[in-house]
């Protein structure tokens, strides 16, 4: 019998409902598990209360007490495993802009892009 990995546990971040709804829904047409977050705060509260989150999808421009850029900064220094995805329809990030290791997708996004995005990352 053979034992098969686990599916990675996406946490995505998203504040726009329809979007998260549509990133959640092909997220989990492609196998994946996800959790969902409306905004960084919420996001942080699922993270301490898990250990086995494998990647945060997060946007960059939410409503809270951190936007997604500062959330993604907070996750590779809280949790440095957990890859990072930031994503923005508004502002244009560099590798530079970003927490190390973290990729960056802009809106309007393709689900394919985004699946093949997190099944590179979740399977380092």
């Amino acid at each position: 019998m053979s034992m098969r990995k686990p599916s990675p546990i996406v946490l995505v971040v998203e504040d726009e409902t329809l979007i998260r709804l549509h990133i959640v829904d092909n997220l989990k047409d492609a196998g994946l598990n996800v959790l969902e977050a409306t905004n960084a705060d919420d996001a942080v509260e699922i993270l301490e209360n898990r250990d086995d989150i494998n990647l945060v999808f997060t946007d960059v421009n939410m409503p809270g007490s951190m936007d997604g850029l500062r959330l993604a900064a907070y996750v590779r220094n809280r949790w440095p495993p957990i890859k990072l995805i930031v994503t923005s329809g508004k502002v244009a990030l560099k590798p530079a802009d970003l927490p190390q290791g973290a990729r960056f997708l802009s809106k309007p996004y393709e689900a394919p892009k985004i699946i093949q995005a997190v099944t590179e990352m979740t399977q380092q």
